[in-house]
């Protein structure tokens, strides 16, 4: 956002008395809003996505046909389980553990703001087409550090409450009521676990931001400039959907560190989904890799619509 230029060492004009808050603050609070909104409207599929991720299957898979005309079983998709949860708790039950979200979603967003405001953007040149490659790399690399370090500060910081959050919503699985407010949680996991248990699952969390960013960005950068030809008239307009397309293919590859920091969070806290027999109980996030890797399950939960029920993979129907 563009602000008026001052000379050097030239405090800008103060607000006046009864002033209402200025367009940065003013921003700050619509992207807050829009954060807390699009995790209230998302929940639903989280939460669905979380009972898949730690092995709840309360439906029987059904007998289906492939794209090749083969029989197959596929386990209930996203529509399907959230019917069910409507019929075991209600409408409001779709919204477990939502409170703790927001405020972790909330906690994320004023965070990164922060970190803009004590790194700002302003200071780093961006890349730019005059650029020669060594220069264009460089660059690339000072804007995704850039970005790892507000991604690596925000994780820390909402954790926490993501925790929280986790655990309230596999509460559905063996019904327990535990974890109920934010504070009261906060207690029980400080008695529990003490300050460390904020932070289970953490560093799967954070690897995969951090293998995340550099991987989209040097991809982006290099498909620009060695695969995006000048002379194409539509060159800038491929470049723009370049990162996202990327983002979309990293997201798969790094989604076994988010399967892996869930579970984690949710391990041995005394919740019938963190133990046996839904899920061992995990001495390491590395420990818990191993285990779904040798079953063939990293990438459990990827997919809510098209479920196949694989043959090695070990279901508890309720």
């Amino acid at each position: 956002m563009a602000v008026a230029s001052v000379g050097p060492g030239v405090p800008p004009p103060a607000a006046g008395p009864g002033a209402g808050p200025g367009p940065a603050e003013g921003a700050d609070v619509f992207f807050v809003a829009l954060s807390a909104g699009f995790t209230s409207l998302s929940h639903p599929l989280l939460y669905v996505k979380l009972l898949v991720q730690v092995g709840h299957e309360p439906l029987p898979p059904t007998l289906g046909r492939n794209l090749l005309g083969r029989k197959v079983l596929y386990l209930p998709g996203f529509f399907t389980y959230a019917r069910h949860i409507v019929r075991v708790d209600g409408k409001k039950g779709l919204f477990r553990g939502l409170t703790p979200r927001i405020i972790s979603s909330t906690l994320s967003t004023v965070t990164r703001g922060q970190v803009k405001k004590a790194f700002p953007l302003e200071d780093m040149e961006h890349v730019s087409n005059k650029d020669d490659v060594k220069t264009s790399l460089k660059k690339v690399v000072k804007e995704t550090s850039h970005e790892m370090m507000m991604q690596c500060v925000s994780r820390v910081m909402s954790h926490p409450l993501h925790v929280i959050s986790m655990r309230c919503m596999v509460q559905f699985v063996g019904r327990e009521v535990k974890y109920g407010g934010v504070f009261s949680s906060i207690g029980t996991i400080l008695k529990e676990e003490g300050f460390w248990g904020f932070f289970v699952g953490l560093i799967p969390h954070i690897l995969g931001d951090v293998v995340f960013l550099w991987c989209c960005n040097l991809l982006a950068h290099f498909i620009n400039t060695y695969a995006v030809d000048d002379s194409f008239n539509q060159a800038s307009v491929i470049r723009s959907y370049t990162k996202f397309v990327m983002g979309i293919a990293v997201s798969m590859l790094t989604y076994p560190f988010l399967l892996v920091g869930d579970l984690m969070a949710v391990n041995n806290c005394g919740l019938r989904a963190g133990l046996p027999p839904y899920t061992p109980v995990f001495s390491s996030w590395i420990h818990c890799w191993k285990h779904l890797s040798a079953q063939g399950q990293l990438f459990r939960g990827s997919s809510l619509l098209f479920r196949r029920a694989s043959p090695s993979a070990a279901f508890l129907f309720d």
